[in-house]
């Protein structure tokens, strides 16, 4: 859920650089100076509670608040969202100008980014209004820096392959059997269903994301980053890596590269080929399973990703689909505080917005809402639960930084894809880049 493609729908988003510079001029003085204990004796609070999404996760997110204030009748919650795309500009606008939010939905490299900075709270200073026992480990360490909780998760997200059993079944191809395969096999049913499926359907999208390198270096022993704040992939492996990719596209297992560079700039899971109905398989997240059934109208499956029984160690990692924070500058951080108690921790809310946001990392409230689940969540959730025994451990977020991987890695692999690069220069020109970012 760390930045992937720009099409990831559970983080997202990046700073723009006149953003960055405010936030950086004026975080220093910032270190919770303004807070406040709650409202004045005890009077009325309004939090401000910033997030990203469409008009169904507003209308379910709506009905949460709703079901808080009934419940808390001296705090008002107003929500601010927007979609995806200009969400992290506008809040990193906020920020600089010292207007942030009180309660700010972030992901990926996020969290540590406005923590390293002062701009988020250290949740233990509110621990006695926000619980954390009950929600898993791994998803809350997404929000644990330099030993400090700066945020918790909304959900729970896997990330694995997405397949249309409609395409396989129109080029006579098998499905393949997730227990065993290979990112050779990856290829090579790709490259069947490709030349079998009708014209304009490939076997798969192209893979490349900062998620799928991940995962591809995990599987080797390696990790995009290290814990100490370093890049930990090998050129080597980003090698291998750009090397399957434009194999992939000349033996039209995956888009040639215009196709591939223009989906890279379209977010949505209807615009994707998978949610057209154009691809055999996609790298994404569990979250992300209802909306391409949705688009595609088709019963889309997921699998465990290639490489993963034959792997050095499990590259899989369960993730924090988003994770809330709290704003260092709020004046009421405890009614934040109990403001996010009540999305992660009450089974009142979780059988409101059931898997929307991922699904529920406390397992009181998985369990109270299982039952409740849509078929796609339901789905999502059976699969989460089969590969959480089987998957390595939690994902070492980037550095300050590191959120820029995502238009880095989009530039060098649209140069490895029109042959401007070849893949061991694109493996050179990428490290070089991610290299200059995070410092």
């Amino acid at each position: 859920m760390r930045l992937t493609t720009t099409r990831y729908r559970g983080l997202g988003g990046r700073l723009t650089a006149l953003a960055l510079a405010g936030v950086l001029l004026t975080l220093p003085g910032c270190g919770g100076g303004d807070s406040g204990g709650g409202g004045e004796a005890g009077g009325p609070v309004t939090l401000r509670f910033s997030w990203w999404g469409n008009e169904d996760r507003a209308k379910l997110t709506q009905k949460a608040i709703d079901a808080f204030q009934a419940a808390n009748p001296g705090i008002t919650v107003k929500p601010e969202y927007s979609d995806f795309n200009g969400y992290f500009d506008k809040l990193a606008t906020g920020v600089a100008a010292n207007d942030a939010p009180d309660v700010i939905t972030l992901g990926g490299a996020y969290p540590r980014e406005y923590g390293d900075r002062g701009a988020l709270l250290d949740l233990a200073e509110v621990s006695g209004e926000l619980k954390t026992d009950k929600i898993d480990k791994a998803a809350l360490s997404n929000g644990n820096f330099e030993g400090k909780q700066y945020g918790v998760p909304t959900g729970v997200n896997a990330f694995g392959v997405v397949v249309n059993p409609k395409v396989f079944q129109a080029a006579g191809v098998p499905l393949p059997d997730d227990n065993t395969w290979t990112w050779d096999d990856y290829q090579r049913i790709a490259q069947q269903v490709g030349k079998a499926a009708p014209k304009g359907t490939y076997g798969s999208e192209d893979p490349t994301s900062s998620d799928a390198l991940d995962l591809f270096a995990r599987q080797r022993g390696e990790s995009l980053y290290t814990e100490d704040g370093k890049i930990g992939l090998t050129e080597q492996t980003l090698t291998d890596w750009f090397t399957m990719t434009t194999a992939m596209r000349d033996s039209g297992a995956a888009p040639p590269a215009a196709m591939t560079s223009e989906l890279a700039g379209q977010p949505s899971p209807e615009q994707t080929l998978m949610g057209r109905g154009l691809a055999g398989m996609q790298l994404d997240w569990t979250n992300q399973l209802g909306s391409l059934r949705s688009a595609s109208g088709s019963e889309l499956r997921l699998l465990r990703a290639p490489g993963e029984s034959a792997a050095t160690k499990p590259g899989m990692w369960l993730q924090a689909s988003q994770i809330y924070t709290i704003s260092a500058r709020t004046k009421h951080p405890k009614e934040a505080a109990k403001f996010l108690d009540f999305l992660v921790n009450s089974p009142e809310a979780g059988k409101i917005t059931l898997a929307n946001r991922g699904i529920p990392a406390n397992s009181d409230v998985l369990a109270a809402v299982k039952s409740s689940l849509p078929k796609d969540e339901a789905a999502s959730g059976d699969f989460i639960a089969a590969v959480t025994p089987k998957v390595g451990p939690a994902l070492v977020i980037g550095p300050t930084g590191s959120t820029e991987s995502v238009k880095i890695l989009e530039r060098v692999n649209a140069e490895v894809l029109f042959n401007r690069l070849s893949p061991a220069d694109g493996a050179k020109r990428f490290l070089k880049g991610l290299n200059s970012a995070i410092k």
